[in-house]
């Protein structure tokens, strides 16, 4: 256990820093750690590739996409759907070919149990006797999971999910619907909107704007954009503006500073900023590491 300080030595208190550096060292308890900056998601970048958009659009419920790499997922769940469509028509057919040789055995058994009621003649049951030993002889005549045609049926006996005993769940069929893989919401491209960012237009910075810090202002009172700042985006124009200006501006008169077209609540939509695919947006910055714990 970690020794108090020079000038607490006979303290009694076990205070927070000591208490992590020996949870620390000591390897047990679960540790919260404050994400830091670098896996934060920069409020220019796109929520799928967590890169600067090339051409950015935002949803309605205010999560940034880049338009190539939000198509891209859209043909990407199309064809998923189309693969499972193809597989649920399969599973459909497969059991419908399944009841109707229920069916045929059925009646095939009912026509074989009217000939064996029917049949007098001994010879005939003789017959019939000896040729269903020898098919039974034949079926058992081997144990091995490739014979009698079972390498078809089990291509893969030494999966888990492949044995005869495994009952596959029946395949439900597949939603054509594109949910949006930030907010869950159906996913239409018609609802986005093409965002028009502001540079900042400073002639000492000379780097390219992938690595500039400040790259970005808002279009009317020309504040930096940041994750720190809070911003919206303008429905009708896609202009990049400050929750500070919309407030002390925009709301007053409901007027677009730039052009004095009007405009309504819904035609405010607040940017998201924050977190990657642990951290969500500005809500829970912390990463968890779960360790074993000490029980007496």
């Amino acid at each position: 256990m970690t020794r108090h300080a020079r000038n607490c030595t006979a303290g009694a208190v076990y205070t927070y820093h000591e208490k992590q550096k020996d949870a620390s060292q000591s390897g047990y308890g679960t540790q919260n750690e404050r994400v830091g900056k670098d896996s934060i998601k920069s409020f220019d970048c796109c929520s799928l590739t967590l890169q600067p958009c090339r051409t950015p659009i935002v949803s309605p419920e205010g999560h940034l996409f880049d338009k190539e790499a939000l198509l891209q997922y859209m043909i990407t769940k199309k064809n998923e759907y189309c693969r499972k469509l193809k597989e649920y028509e399969k599973q459909k057919h497969k059991e419908e070919e399944e009841l109707a040789e229920l069916g045929r055995a059925e009646q095939q058994s009912k026509v074989n149990d009217f000939l064996k009621r029917e049949s007098m003649v001994k010879k005939q049951n003789d017959i019939y006797k000896m040729k269903s030993q020898k098919r039974s002889e034949k079926n058992v005549s081997s144990i091995s999971n490739m014979a009698n045609g079972l390498d078809k049926q089990l291509p893969s006996f030494w999966v888990p999910s492949e044995t005869p005993d495994a009952n596959k769940a029946p395949m439900q069929k597949p939603d054509k619907t594109i949910y949006c893989p930030m907010s869950g919401k159906p996913l239409k491209l018609k609802n986005f909107v093409d965002v028009k960012w502001t540079l900042v237009n400073d002639p000492s910075d000379k780097k390219s704007l992938a690595i500039r810090e400040n790259r970005y202002m808002c279009a009317v009172t020309h504040d930096i954009l940041s994750n720190a700042v809070p911003a919206a985006v303008i429905r009708t124009t896609g202009h990049v503006i400050t929750m500070e200006c919309f407030e002390k501006l925009i709301k007053k008169d409901w007027l677009h500073p730039l052009n004095g077209d009007k405009l309504t609540e819904k035609d405010i939509i607040p940017l998201q900023r924050g977190g990657t695919g642990y951290a969500t947006t500005n809500m829970n910055l912390q990463g968890k590491n779960a360790r074993p714990v000490l029980q007496a």
